[in-house]
């Protein structure tokens, strides 16, 4: 879900992009997508899905979040002299060691990260400095610099099993992200509950609907058929997802918002385990040019606390604090498509920058503070250098998660270890 920014705020490219909604530009393009009903599927072949065996959430931050913020390395005196005015001080950080911290609002993610299942690379991005939103979240997404096909990282990694159903990668924002873009079929949505097929309600009887839409289209050759007997089987195939209550389990409370809309739909699909192995979810607005904030209030404050207020509401929904079986088999990935100046600006803001933070949490993460530190300088153009190129981060979930050849996702790309996934 990408959230409107607010103009004053952000710049006028990320502005631009959340008017003209650029998603649903890239699922326009996408060329294979149909509706039926409320969903958006891609066309495919016909198959069986069995519980997926490992689950991957990419949470992306849109706007390009402030790492320096979100985990700050008060150990570095540039640091606070970059920022006299919004620097989190260091009495103030949650879980501390000498040289990191977490940003007091990331509270509600204390449980995870005491428990070892939470962590976070910095330095992390792109192997060369892009400041433009659009083409950074390309990029970002595609994962495979220089090549001409356009094809997501995500949809490398559905590609490579034998899976060809569009209920294998859902994503939540209403619209295919660039990272499930290509010949892999996907599905977006944006609520589960419209996961049906239009006219097929409590009141046709005898199934009449389906059995009347399915004699017509049986046979059909044209893609438009293709897509409508998929749409029909991924409703079929997806039915135990609205089986299951809409209620979070296990006592979970999720924020207002779209973020935790989108999560708590995340989570009763995975509570589902219908076979889906890939969710995608984004969160905005993070372009913070001016009113970044203090502890006191600001953007950084209420977004940090919406984000940990979310994720913590999910993996209590999945139960991976109740010990369930479906809550100990979800990763998640958090990213930004670049992170922000060292110094702020005049307004209390951050105007774009280079190298940011991951975060990490779930199954098979090995928690704390990862990633090689470059230092940091206090000058106006001064960036966080990027010391570990993002590939290399979820080369080793792939890798680890979905035992996926990291070649194939990250086609032309060496990773080099970061150690954030245990083997």
């Amino acid at each position: 879900m990408t959230t409107s920014p607010n103009d004053d705020a952000c710049c006028t490219e990320y502005a631009r992009m959340s008017r003209r909604s650029l998603f649903r530009g890239a699922a326009a393009l996408a060329g294979t997508t149909t509706a039926f009903g409320g969903a958006v599927l891609t066309a495919s072949p016909s198959a069986a899905l069995a519980p997926a065996p490992s689950v991957l959430v990419v949470l992306s931050l849109r706007g390009a979040a402030d790492g320096l913020s979100l985990v700050v390395p008060h150990g570095d005196a540039a640091y606070y002299k970059a920022r006299p005015r919004i620097a989190v001080p260091a009495d103030q950080l949650l879980a501390p060691d000498g040289f990191f911290g977490l940003h007091p609002r990331l509270a509600p993610l204390l449980p995870l990260w005491e428990r070892g299942a939470m962590a976070a690379v910095h330095a992390t991005g792109l192997p060369a400095p892009n400041r433009s939103h659009f083409a950074a979240m390309e990029e970002l997404e595609d994962a495979a610099p220089g090549s001409t096909t356009r094809v997501g990282w995500l949809n490398r990694l559905i590609g490579l099993d034998a899976i060809d159903s569009p209920s294998q990668a859902i994503s939540l924002a209403g619209n295919l992200p660039t990272s499930l873009y290509g010949p892999a079929a996907a599905l977006s949505t944006n609520a589960v509950d419209d996961l049906e097929v239009a006219g097929d309600n409590k009141w046709v009887r005898r199934n009449g609907r389906m059995r009347s839409l399915s004699t017509m289209w049986q046979g059909e050759p044209t893609p438009l058929g293709v897509g409508a007997r998929s749409a029909f089987r991924t409703v079929k195939e997806l039915n135990p997802v609205l089986s299951t209550g809409a209620a979070p389990a296990h006592g979970a409370v999720y924020p207002a918002g779209d973020l935790g809309r989108a999560l708590a739909a995340a989570a009763r699909i995975i509570r589902a385990d219908a076979g889906v192995s890939v969710l995608t979810v984004d969160h905005g607005d993070w372009d913070m040019h001016s009113n970044l904030g203090t502890l006191r209030g600001g953007r950084m404050v209420e977004n940090a606390g919406e984000l940990a207020a979310a994720l913590h509401a999910f993996f209590t929904d999945i139960g991976l604090y109740a010990g369930s079986a479906v809550g100990s088999k979800v990763t998640l990935v958090a990213l930004s498509e670049f992170g922000r100046r060292v110094q702020e600006n005049s307004n209390q803001g951050l105007d774009h920058g280079y190298g940011n933070v991951m975060l990490l949490a779930g199954a098979g993460v090995r928690g704390g503070y990862h990633g090689r530190w470059p230092g940091l300088a206090n000058d106006l153009n001064a960036d966080l250098t990027v010391t570990t190129d993002y590939r290399s981060v979820l080369a080793e979930v792939v890798a680890r998660r979905f035992d996926a050849s990291t070649a194939s996702v990250f086609p032309g790309f060496s990773p080099t270890s970061v150690g954030v996934m245990r083997a």
